[in-house]
Protein backbone atom coordinates (compact mmCIF):
# COMPACT_ATOMS: atom_id res chain seq x y z
CA UNK A 1 0.00 0.00 0.00
CA UNK A 2 1.14 3.19 -0.81
CA UNK A 3 2.60 5.73 2.26
CA UNK A 4 0.23 8.41 3.27
CA UNK A 5 1.70 12.05 4.22
CA UNK A 6 0.78 12.99 7.92
CA UNK A 7 -1.77 15.52 5.92
CA UNK A 8 -3.40 13.12 4.01
CA UNK A 9 -4.55 10.93 6.79
CA UNK A 10 -5.70 13.99 8.69
CA UNK A 11 -7.69 14.85 5.26
CA UNK A 12 -9.08 10.80 4.99
CA UNK A 13 -9.92 11.26 8.67
CA UNK A 14 -12.07 14.08 8.00
CA UNK A 15 -13.56 12.84 5.02
CA UNK A 16 -15.04 9.67 6.78
CA UNK A 17 -17.51 11.74 8.38
CA UNK A 18 -17.98 14.72 5.77
CA UNK A 19 -18.41 11.97 2.54
CA UNK A 20 -17.70 14.64 0.21
CA UNK A 21 -17.59 19.08 1.19
CA UNK A 22 -15.49 22.06 -0.47
CA UNK A 23 -12.21 22.94 -0.08
CA UNK A 24 -12.86 26.11 2.28
CA UNK A 25 -15.41 23.81 4.74
CA UNK A 26 -12.67 20.62 4.90
CA UNK A 27 -9.95 23.51 5.50
CA UNK A 28 -12.04 25.47 8.40
CA UNK A 29 -12.25 21.45 10.30
CA UNK A 30 -8.45 20.91 9.34
CA UNK A 31 -7.02 24.06 10.40
CA UNK A 32 -5.09 24.66 6.43
CA UNK A 33 -5.83 26.48 3.33
CA UNK A 34 -8.63 25.25 1.19
CA UNK A 35 -4.71 25.27 -1.56
CA UNK A 36 -3.37 23.05 0.47
CA UNK A 37 -6.46 20.55 1.33
CA UNK A 38 -6.66 20.56 -2.44
CA UNK A 39 -3.44 19.79 -2.93
CA UNK A 40 -3.54 16.97 -0.33
CA UNK A 41 -6.59 15.80 -1.93
CA UNK A 42 -4.93 15.56 -4.88
CA UNK A 43 -1.97 13.34 -3.48
CA UNK A 44 -4.56 10.88 -1.98
CA UNK A 45 -6.45 10.70 -5.19
CA UNK A 46 -3.01 9.41 -7.06
CA UNK A 47 -3.12 6.97 -4.35
CA UNK A 48 -6.75 5.84 -4.95
CA UNK A 49 -8.24 7.41 -1.79
CA UNK A 50 -9.96 9.94 -2.68
CA UNK A 51 -11.90 12.24 -5.27
CA UNK A 52 -11.07 15.74 -6.44
CA UNK A 53 -14.15 17.51 -8.26
CA UNK A 54 -13.74 20.79 -10.09
CA UNK A 55 -16.43 22.61 -10.39
CA UNK A 56 -16.65 25.84 -12.67
CA UNK A 57 -19.40 28.42 -12.62
CA UNK A 58 -20.08 31.92 -14.03
CA UNK A 59 -21.32 34.76 -12.21
CA UNK A 60 -22.10 38.37 -12.81
CA UNK A 61 -20.67 41.08 -10.51
CA UNK A 62 -21.78 44.62 -11.14
CA UNK A 63 -18.69 47.51 -11.61
CA UNK A 64 -18.48 50.49 -9.36
CA UNK A 65 -20.92 52.19 -11.88
CA UNK A 66 -23.43 49.28 -12.77
CA UNK A 67 -23.52 49.48 -8.30
CA UNK A 68 -24.86 53.09 -8.99
CA UNK A 69 -27.49 51.71 -11.50
CA UNK A 70 -28.57 49.15 -9.32
CA UNK A 71 -29.60 51.93 -6.49
CA UNK A 72 -30.57 54.66 -8.68
CA UNK A 73 -31.62 53.37 -12.01
CA UNK A 74 -30.18 52.73 -15.65
CA UNK A 75 -29.42 56.25 -17.24
CA UNK A 76 -32.28 55.99 -19.07
CA UNK A 77 -34.88 55.02 -16.87
CA UNK A 78 -33.71 58.09 -14.88
CA UNK A 79 -34.14 60.17 -17.75
CA UNK A 80 -37.61 58.64 -18.70
CA UNK A 81 -38.88 59.68 -15.19
CA UNK A 82 -38.33 63.43 -15.89
CA UNK A 83 -39.87 63.45 -19.13
CA UNK A 84 -43.26 64.80 -18.54
CA UNK A 85 -45.85 66.43 -20.94
CA UNK A 86 -43.50 69.56 -22.63
CA UNK A 87 -40.12 68.80 -21.34
CA UNK A 88 -37.56 70.60 -23.50
CA UNK A 89 -34.43 68.75 -24.63
CA UNK A 90 -32.56 71.82 -22.63
CA UNK A 91 -34.41 70.47 -19.90
CA UNK A 92 -32.50 66.76 -20.14
CA UNK A 93 -29.18 68.56 -21.22
CA UNK A 94 -28.62 69.24 -17.39
CA UNK A 95 -29.05 65.56 -16.39
CA UNK A 96 -25.62 63.74 -15.13
CA UNK A 97 -26.57 60.54 -17.19
CA UNK A 98 -27.96 62.51 -20.42
CA UNK A 99 -24.95 61.60 -22.87
CA UNK A 100 -25.40 57.59 -21.81
CA UNK A 101 -29.01 57.62 -21.19
CA UNK A 102 -30.73 60.02 -24.05
CA UNK A 103 -28.19 57.58 -26.86
CA UNK A 104 -29.88 54.98 -24.86
CA UNK A 105 -33.57 56.28 -25.30
CA UNK A 106 -32.98 57.07 -28.58
CA UNK A 107 -31.86 53.37 -29.35
CA UNK A 108 -34.16 51.66 -27.94
CA UNK A 109 -37.08 53.52 -29.11
CA UNK A 110 -38.52 54.92 -26.33
CA UNK A 111 -39.13 58.74 -27.08
CA UNK A 112 -39.67 60.86 -30.00
CA UNK A 113 -39.24 64.19 -30.89
CA UNK A 114 -41.85 67.19 -31.17
CA UNK A 115 -40.18 69.96 -32.60
CA UNK A 116 -37.95 70.97 -29.35
CA UNK A 117 -40.19 69.01 -26.96
CA UNK A 118 -39.17 65.41 -26.22
CA UNK A 119 -42.03 62.49 -25.57
CA UNK A 120 -42.59 59.34 -24.24
CA UNK A 121 -43.60 56.58 -26.55
CA UNK A 122 -46.72 55.39 -25.21
CA UNK A 123 -46.90 52.01 -23.74
CA UNK A 124 -43.29 51.50 -22.99
CA UNK A 125 -40.83 51.64 -20.51
CA UNK A 126 -37.52 50.26 -19.05
CA UNK A 127 -38.86 47.91 -16.61
CA UNK A 128 -37.58 44.62 -18.43
CA UNK A 129 -34.18 45.94 -18.19
CA UNK A 130 -34.24 47.26 -15.11
CA UNK A 131 -35.47 43.72 -13.98
CA UNK A 132 -32.35 42.25 -16.20
CA UNK A 133 -29.84 44.24 -14.05
CA UNK A 134 -31.22 43.08 -11.22
CA UNK A 135 -31.09 39.42 -11.84
CA UNK A 136 -28.54 38.84 -14.86
CA UNK A 137 -29.04 35.94 -16.52
CA UNK A 138 -26.18 34.61 -18.88
CA UNK A 139 -28.87 33.24 -21.65
CA UNK A 140 -30.43 37.00 -21.74
CA UNK A 141 -29.21 39.26 -24.46
CA UNK A 142 -29.87 42.31 -22.15
CA UNK A 143 -27.21 40.77 -19.89
CA UNK A 144 -24.63 40.70 -22.53
CA UNK A 145 -25.42 43.87 -23.47
CA UNK A 146 -24.70 45.54 -19.95
CA UNK A 147 -21.20 43.60 -20.12
CA UNK A 148 -20.47 45.50 -23.17
CA UNK A 149 -21.52 48.84 -21.57
CA UNK A 150 -19.11 48.22 -18.54
CA UNK A 151 -22.35 48.26 -16.25
CA UNK A 152 -21.57 43.85 -15.26
CA UNK A 153 -18.36 41.79 -15.40
CA UNK A 154 -18.46 38.33 -15.73
CA UNK A 155 -16.31 35.99 -13.44
CA UNK A 156 -15.72 32.69 -13.71
CA UNK A 157 -15.66 30.75 -10.01
CA UNK A 158 -14.14 27.16 -8.81
CA UNK A 159 -15.10 25.14 -6.50
CA UNK A 160 -13.06 21.95 -5.50
CA UNK A 161 -15.29 19.47 -4.31
CA UNK A 162 -13.01 16.67 -1.72
CA UNK A 163 -14.78 13.05 -1.53
CA UNK A 164 -13.40 10.13 -0.38
CA UNK A 165 -13.08 6.46 -2.48
CA UNK A 166 -14.72 3.28 -1.10
CA UNK A 167 -11.07 2.12 -0.34
CA UNK A 168 -10.41 5.02 1.49
CA UNK A 169 -13.17 5.30 3.53
CA UNK A 170 -12.42 1.52 4.23
CA UNK A 171 -8.74 2.90 5.45
CA UNK A 172 -9.69 5.34 7.78
CA UNK A 173 -11.95 2.91 9.34
CA UNK A 174 -9.22 0.82 10.11
CA UNK A 175 -7.90 3.84 11.59
CA UNK A 176 -4.72 5.87 10.76
CA UNK A 177 -2.00 6.42 13.17
CA UNK A 178 -2.42 10.44 13.02
CA UNK A 179 0.68 11.13 15.61
CA UNK A 180 3.27 13.78 14.80
CA UNK A 181 5.60 13.40 12.30
CA UNK A 182 9.11 14.27 12.61
CA UNK A 183 10.76 16.00 9.33
CA UNK A 184 14.22 17.01 10.77
CA UNK A 185 15.62 15.92 13.36
CA UNK A 186 17.39 18.38 15.68
CA UNK A 187 20.78 17.79 17.59
CA UNK A 188 19.31 17.03 20.77
CA UNK A 189 17.68 14.12 19.80
CA UNK A 190 20.57 12.65 17.96
CA UNK A 191 22.45 13.41 20.85
CA UNK A 192 19.93 11.68 23.45
CA UNK A 193 18.92 8.88 21.34
CA UNK A 194 15.14 10.48 21.05
CA UNK A 195 15.29 9.73 17.32
CA UNK A 196 14.41 5.99 17.81
CA UNK A 197 11.04 6.04 18.85
CA UNK A 198 10.02 9.45 16.89
CA UNK A 199 7.46 9.25 14.15
CA UNK A 200 9.83 9.59 11.42
CA UNK A 201 8.26 10.56 8.24
CA UNK A 202 8.41 8.46 5.38
CA UNK A 203 9.90 9.88 1.89
CA UNK A 204 9.37 8.63 -1.72
CA UNK A 205 12.26 9.28 -3.43
CA UNK A 206 11.53 7.81 -6.82
CA UNK A 207 8.95 11.05 -6.62
CA UNK A 208 10.44 13.90 -9.13
CA UNK A 209 9.65 17.23 -6.87
CA UNK A 210 7.31 20.05 -8.44
CA UNK A 211 8.89 21.79 -11.30
CA UNK A 212 10.23 25.28 -10.07
CA UNK A 213 10.72 27.95 -13.26
CA UNK A 214 12.87 30.79 -11.61
CA UNK A 215 13.58 34.25 -13.36
CA UNK A 216 16.56 33.58 -16.20
CA UNK A 217 17.96 35.59 -18.96
CA UNK A 218 16.15 34.97 -22.10
CA UNK A 219 18.13 32.28 -23.92
CA UNK A 220 18.83 34.49 -27.10
CA UNK A 221 20.65 37.22 -24.88
CA UNK A 222 22.49 34.25 -23.08
CA UNK A 223 23.76 33.57 -26.32
CA UNK A 224 24.97 36.69 -26.88
CA UNK A 225 26.75 37.51 -23.67
CA UNK A 226 28.31 34.12 -24.67
CA UNK A 227 30.15 34.99 -27.74
CA UNK A 228 30.81 38.94 -25.93
CA UNK A 229 32.76 37.14 -22.95
CA UNK A 230 34.37 34.85 -25.43
CA UNK A 231 35.82 37.71 -27.59
CA UNK A 232 37.05 39.70 -24.60
CA UNK A 233 38.63 36.50 -22.78
CA UNK A 234 40.60 36.35 -26.45
CA UNK A 235 41.74 40.22 -26.40
CA UNK A 236 39.06 42.04 -28.14
CA UNK A 237 37.40 45.25 -26.85
CA UNK A 238 33.97 45.94 -27.72
CA UNK A 239 32.64 48.56 -29.85
CA UNK A 240 28.98 50.48 -29.13
CA UNK A 241 27.58 52.56 -32.14
CA UNK A 242 23.73 54.00 -33.11
CA UNK A 243 21.88 52.09 -35.23
CA UNK A 244 20.81 55.16 -37.36
CA UNK A 245 24.67 55.36 -39.82
CA UNK A 246 25.14 57.56 -42.64
CA UNK A 247 25.39 55.84 -45.91
CA UNK A 248 28.99 57.31 -46.22
CA UNK A 249 30.10 55.00 -43.19
CA UNK A 250 27.27 51.94 -44.21
CA UNK A 251 28.16 51.80 -47.73
CA UNK A 252 31.28 54.70 -49.37
CA UNK A 253 33.67 54.48 -46.68
CA UNK A 254 33.59 50.50 -47.57
CA UNK A 255 34.20 50.96 -51.09
CA UNK A 256 30.52 49.55 -51.91
CA UNK A 257 29.91 51.48 -54.98
CA UNK A 258 26.68 53.70 -55.10
CA UNK A 259 24.93 51.82 -57.37
CA UNK A 260 25.26 48.52 -55.84
CA UNK A 261 21.93 46.11 -55.54
CA UNK A 262 22.39 45.53 -52.02
CA UNK A 263 21.83 49.94 -51.79
CA UNK A 264 18.60 50.14 -53.34
CA UNK A 265 15.01 51.28 -51.48
CA UNK A 266 13.78 47.71 -51.52
CA UNK A 267 16.94 46.23 -50.06
CA UNK A 268 17.77 48.79 -47.28
CA UNK A 269 15.50 51.37 -44.56
CA UNK A 270 16.30 54.63 -45.60
CA UNK A 271 15.36 57.97 -43.54
CA UNK A 272 14.71 61.06 -44.24
CA UNK A 273 17.88 62.33 -42.28
CA UNK A 274 21.13 63.18 -43.98
CA UNK A 275 24.30 64.22 -42.09
CA UNK A 276 27.08 65.76 -43.41
CA UNK A 277 30.13 64.38 -44.68
CA UNK A 278 33.18 64.24 -42.65
CA UNK A 279 36.18 65.59 -43.24
CA UNK A 280 38.62 64.17 -45.32
CA UNK A 281 35.61 62.31 -47.95
CA UNK A 282 36.95 63.56 -50.82
CA UNK A 283 39.93 60.62 -50.63
CA UNK A 284 36.94 58.46 -50.42
CA UNK A 285 35.15 60.05 -53.57
CA UNK A 286 38.50 59.54 -55.31
CA UNK A 287 38.87 56.14 -54.74
CA UNK A 288 35.34 55.46 -55.90
CA UNK A 289 35.65 57.67 -59.01
CA UNK A 290 39.49 56.92 -60.02
CA UNK A 291 41.29 54.85 -57.81
CA UNK A 292 42.63 57.57 -55.68
CA UNK A 293 46.14 57.45 -55.48
CA UNK A 294 46.56 53.62 -55.41
CA UNK A 295 46.67 51.33 -58.24
CA UNK A 296 43.40 50.90 -57.93
CA UNK A 297 40.45 52.28 -60.89
CA UNK A 298 37.56 52.85 -58.42
CA UNK A 299 34.36 51.91 -59.87
CA UNK A 300 34.49 55.04 -62.42
CA UNK A 301 31.49 57.60 -63.09
CA UNK A 302 30.42 60.05 -60.75
CA UNK A 303 29.89 59.83 -56.83
CA UNK A 304 27.27 62.15 -55.39
CA UNK A 305 27.67 63.59 -51.99
CA UNK A 306 24.16 63.57 -51.65
CA UNK A 307 24.10 60.20 -51.93
CA UNK A 308 26.19 59.38 -48.94
CA UNK A 309 24.96 62.23 -46.69
CA UNK A 310 21.78 59.94 -46.49
CA UNK A 311 20.93 58.57 -43.37
CA UNK A 312 20.33 54.72 -43.19
CA UNK A 313 19.08 51.78 -40.31
CA UNK A 314 22.58 50.22 -40.46
CA UNK A 315 22.91 46.99 -42.27
CA UNK A 316 25.89 45.68 -40.55
CA UNK A 317 27.75 46.59 -37.72
CA UNK A 318 30.77 47.15 -40.09
CA UNK A 319 29.48 50.77 -39.99
CA UNK A 320 30.43 51.24 -35.98
CA UNK A 321 34.23 49.23 -36.83
CA UNK A 322 35.58 51.11 -39.81
CA UNK A 323 34.51 54.57 -37.56
CA UNK A 324 36.38 53.30 -34.90
CA UNK A 325 39.23 52.62 -37.39
CA UNK A 326 39.00 55.69 -38.90
CA UNK A 327 40.04 57.27 -35.93
CA UNK A 328 42.29 54.95 -34.52
CA UNK A 329 44.64 54.36 -37.83
CA UNK A 330 47.34 53.23 -36.26
CA UNK A 331 47.72 49.67 -34.65
CA UNK A 332 47.41 47.80 -32.67
CA UNK A 333 43.13 47.38 -32.95
CA UNK A 334 41.43 44.15 -32.23
CA UNK A 335 37.79 45.35 -31.55
CA UNK A 336 34.01 43.60 -32.14
CA UNK A 337 30.59 44.89 -31.69
CA UNK A 338 27.44 42.75 -31.43
CA UNK A 339 24.24 44.94 -32.51
CA UNK A 340 21.46 44.78 -34.05
CA UNK A 341 20.80 45.37 -37.89
CA UNK A 342 18.14 46.44 -40.41
CA UNK A 343 17.31 44.63 -43.90
CA UNK A 344 14.26 44.98 -46.07
CA UNK A 345 14.04 40.95 -45.76
CA UNK A 346 10.56 39.06 -46.44
CA UNK A 347 9.80 37.73 -43.08
CA UNK A 348 9.92 33.66 -43.20
CA UNK A 349 11.92 30.69 -41.38
CA UNK A 350 15.13 32.13 -41.79
CA UNK A 351 14.76 35.44 -42.38
CA UNK A 352 14.06 38.68 -40.06
CA UNK A 353 13.70 42.42 -41.40
CA UNK A 354 15.79 43.04 -38.17
CA UNK A 355 18.62 40.65 -36.63
CA UNK A 356 21.84 40.65 -34.83
CA UNK A 357 25.05 40.80 -36.05
CA UNK A 358 28.61 40.11 -34.56
CA UNK A 359 31.63 41.80 -36.26
CA UNK A 360 35.26 42.35 -35.91
CA UNK A 361 38.36 43.43 -37.00
CA UNK A 362 41.86 43.32 -35.81
CA UNK A 363 44.56 45.76 -37.26
CA UNK A 364 48.58 45.11 -35.96
CA UNK A 365 52.06 44.88 -38.03
CA UNK A 366 52.47 41.83 -39.95
CA UNK A 367 49.34 40.00 -39.31
CA UNK A 368 48.24 37.64 -42.28
CA UNK A 369 45.01 35.92 -43.62
CA UNK A 370 46.42 32.95 -41.44
CA UNK A 371 46.02 34.56 -38.63
CA UNK A 372 42.52 35.07 -39.61
CA UNK A 373 41.84 31.92 -40.09
CA UNK A 374 43.36 30.95 -36.57
CA UNK A 375 41.33 33.59 -35.00
CA UNK A 376 37.97 31.93 -36.12
CA UNK A 377 38.58 28.85 -35.94
CA UNK A 378 39.60 29.16 -31.70
CA UNK A 379 36.13 31.62 -31.88
CA UNK A 380 33.65 28.48 -33.31
CA UNK A 381 36.24 26.37 -31.31
CA UNK A 382 35.31 28.04 -28.18
CA UNK A 383 31.22 28.50 -29.28
CA UNK A 384 31.11 24.58 -28.54
CA UNK A 385 31.67 24.26 -32.80
CA UNK A 386 34.47 21.48 -33.01
CA UNK A 387 33.97 20.68 -36.94
CA UNK A 388 35.30 23.93 -38.67
CA UNK A 389 36.46 24.90 -42.27
CA UNK A 390 37.08 27.77 -44.83
CA UNK A 391 35.93 28.30 -48.63
CA UNK A 392 36.84 31.01 -51.38
CA UNK A 393 34.29 34.29 -51.35
CA UNK A 394 33.66 37.27 -52.29
CA UNK A 395 33.05 40.40 -50.68
CA UNK A 396 33.03 43.72 -52.20
CA UNK A 397 35.43 45.15 -49.03
CA UNK A 398 37.95 42.61 -48.55
CA UNK A 399 40.26 40.21 -50.48
CA UNK A 400 40.80 37.76 -50.07
CA UNK A 401 37.92 36.39 -48.89
CA UNK A 402 35.93 33.33 -47.57
CA UNK A 403 32.88 32.32 -45.73
CA UNK A 404 33.59 29.69 -42.71
CA UNK A 405 31.49 26.44 -41.80
CA UNK A 406 30.46 24.63 -38.94
CA UNK A 407 29.81 21.25 -39.07
CA UNK A 408 26.76 19.84 -37.14
CA UNK A 409 25.97 16.64 -36.44
CA UNK A 410 22.38 15.38 -38.57
CA UNK A 411 22.81 18.65 -40.94
CA UNK A 412 25.92 18.57 -41.81
CA UNK A 413 28.39 21.85 -42.72
CA UNK A 414 26.66 25.09 -42.55
CA UNK A 415 27.86 28.37 -43.27
CA UNK A 416 28.50 30.64 -40.26
CA UNK A 417 29.83 33.87 -42.20
CA UNK A 418 32.31 35.67 -43.74
CA UNK A 419 35.67 37.39 -43.49
CA UNK A 420 38.60 38.83 -45.55
CA UNK A 421 41.18 41.12 -45.41
CA UNK A 422 40.23 44.82 -46.30
CA UNK A 423 41.01 45.75 -49.87
CA UNK A 424 43.24 48.77 -50.08
CA UNK A 425 40.62 50.66 -51.55
CA UNK A 426 38.83 50.86 -47.63
CA UNK A 427 42.40 51.61 -45.84
CA UNK A 428 43.83 53.91 -48.06
CA UNK A 429 41.77 56.88 -47.91
CA UNK A 430 41.17 56.44 -44.19
CA UNK A 431 45.19 56.54 -43.70
CA UNK A 432 45.80 53.23 -42.68
CA UNK A 433 48.64 51.66 -43.69
CA UNK A 434 48.66 48.54 -41.99
CA UNK A 435 46.45 45.04 -42.90
CA UNK A 436 43.28 44.93 -41.43
CA UNK A 437 41.68 41.11 -40.87
CA UNK A 438 37.99 41.18 -40.67
CA UNK A 439 34.97 38.98 -40.02
CA UNK A 440 31.38 38.92 -39.59
CA UNK A 441 28.22 36.29 -38.79
CA UNK A 442 24.68 35.89 -37.93
CA UNK A 443 24.24 35.70 -34.19
CA UNK A 444 20.61 34.40 -35.09
CA UNK A 445 21.92 31.30 -36.97
CA UNK A 446 24.07 30.10 -34.28
CA UNK A 447 21.32 30.97 -31.80
CA UNK A 448 19.19 28.41 -33.94
CA UNK A 449 21.63 25.70 -33.63
CA UNK A 450 22.22 25.65 -29.88
CA UNK A 451 18.61 26.17 -28.84
CA UNK A 452 17.74 23.59 -31.53
CA UNK A 453 14.88 26.00 -33.31
CA UNK A 454 13.76 25.43 -36.98
CA UNK A 455 12.28 28.78 -37.23
CA UNK A 456 14.47 31.75 -36.58
CA UNK A 457 11.03 33.60 -35.11
CA UNK A 458 11.02 31.81 -32.44
CA UNK A 459 14.08 34.05 -30.95
CA UNK A 460 11.43 36.89 -30.22
CA UNK A 461 8.30 35.00 -29.66
CA UNK A 462 6.79 35.51 -26.46
CA UNK A 463 6.27 32.19 -26.13
CA UNK A 464 6.40 31.11 -21.96
CA UNK A 465 6.63 27.09 -22.78
CA UNK A 466 9.79 28.19 -25.00
CA UNK A 467 11.19 30.13 -21.93
CA UNK A 468 10.23 27.50 -19.28
CA UNK A 469 11.48 24.54 -20.94
CA UNK A 470 14.88 26.08 -22.29
CA UNK A 471 17.64 24.93 -20.22
CA UNK A 472 20.23 27.49 -18.65
CA UNK A 473 23.29 27.19 -20.81
CA UNK A 474 26.33 26.35 -19.07
CA UNK A 475 29.34 27.80 -20.79
CA UNK A 476 32.55 26.11 -20.36
CA UNK A 477 35.44 27.21 -21.95
CA UNK A 478 36.97 25.67 -24.79
CA UNK A 479 39.65 26.12 -27.67
CA UNK A 480 42.49 25.13 -29.87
Amino acid sequence: MAELTQNEKRLLTTLEKEKKADAPHLASLLGATPEAVVQWAHLAQDKGFATVERITSKEFVYTDEGKAYAKNGLPETQLLRIILPGTQLADLQKHDVFKIGFGQLRKKGLIKFEGTTVAKIPETSTDADEAALKNPSAADARTKEFIKRGILQECETVRNVIGITPEGLALAKKGLDLREETGTLTREQILSGAWKTANLRRYDVTKLPKKAYPGKIHPYQRIIAEMREILLEMGFEELYGGIVQQCYWNFDALFQPQDHPAREMQDTFYLKETLPLPKGYEKVKAMHESGGETSSTGWGGVWKEEKAEQCVLRTHTTSVSIQHLANNPNPPVKAFCIGRVYRRETIDTTHLAEFEQLEGVVMDEGVTFGNLLGILREFYNRMGFLGVRFKPSYYPYTEPSLDAEVYIEGIGWMEMGGAGVFREEVTAPLGINYPVLAWGLGVSRIAMLRLGLKDLRYLHRSDVAFLRETPSLRYTKGGV
